[in-house]
């Protein structure tokens, strides 16, 4: 077993894993396979979501997999569609009887579907389950400046995440700055890029090959250093296992500076709704 990735605060109290396992699209036998597979490397933090339609599957894998429960960090998400206050807190209940889990470590919005404009009545009814012990930490997934100041000011609460699309051609400079003023820890989805990975750039090769690692790795302990959890996915136990081990070495600040500096205009992978077609 690759050793654990260290531990970080949140600004209610509780601890997150710095590296964690993402479980999109990962359902079914093979998906069982690939997220106990996950938790037995190493991974103790594990992302699903409503919307992937695997909550099962992940709580299958964690009953399977021999490690204790209070030694894993379980998140899952909100979907849009149950945004209203009552049908939100059914939706938390529902993600709980899917994973036959008690309760979930974090659970956060997942988008904030700003043309329904109803999240701050979902941020709402987190704070009511956080309340009702269904969950111990909440946060919110692609929300920028004015969503995170609607729902703070309408409740007092400040989400403890805030899980964003980040990686080398999209490193969120001014995003991340918001999150860090205002406590709030970033969460990397698609932390490496993906179809559009930038493995061959400059920056990586030579950054990967001066600490001899893989430019996955190089990338992930960008992300780290940048004070990201970055939440890869791979079902192949080996790039697992690389993957997580990110934690033996350290990038130069010009190496880092190097690798932010790949940001471009408009380099983010997706558009439209995030929920439909996440690739962490």
């Amino acid at each position: 077993m690759t050793d654990l990735a260290p531990l970080l605060d949140l600004n209610d109290g509780h601890r997150i894993p710095a590296i964690g396992f993402g479980t999109y699209p990962l359902r079914g036998a093979e998906g069982l396979e690939a997220i106990e597979s996950a938790i037995r490397t190493g991974y103790r933090s594990i992302d699903s979501a409503f919307n992937y339609d695997n909550e099962g599957t992940v709580g299958e894998a964690i009953r399977r997999s021999g490690v204790a429960r209070d030694e894993l960090f379980v998140t899952s998400k909100l979907p849009g569609r149950y945004h209203e206050r009552a049908l939100a807190l059914d939706a938390v209940r529902e993600s709980l009887w899917r994973a036959q889990l008690d309760h979930f470590d974090l659970y956060i919005i997942h988008w904030p579907n700003p043309s329904v404009d109803q999240y701050v009545e979902a941020w709402q009814a987190l704070v009511e389950a956080r309340e009702q012990g269904l969950v111990r930490s909440i946060g919110v997934s692609n929300f920028q400046e004015e969503h995170l100041a609607r729902i703070i000011e309408a409740t007092g609460v400040t989400p403890a995440v805030n899980q964003i699309e980040l990686h080398p051609y999209f490193p969120q400079v001014e995003q991340r700055a918001v999150n860090a003023r205002l406590g709030i820890l970033t969460e990397s989805w698609s932390p490496l890029g993906k179809g559009n990975a930038p493995y061959q750039e400059p920056a990586v090769v030579a950054a990967a090959e001066a600490h001899g690692v893989t430019p996955a790795q190089a990338i992930l302990r960008w992300q780290v250093q940048l004070g990201n959890v970055p939440i890869p996915k791979s079902s192949t136990p080996s790039r697992q296992a690389e993957n997580l081990d990110v934690f033996g070495f350290e990038l130069t600040p010009a190496e880092v500076d190097a690798i932010t500096a790949l940001g471009k205009p408009d380099g983010r992978l997706f558009g439209g709704d995030p929920t439909t077609h996440e690739e962490q």
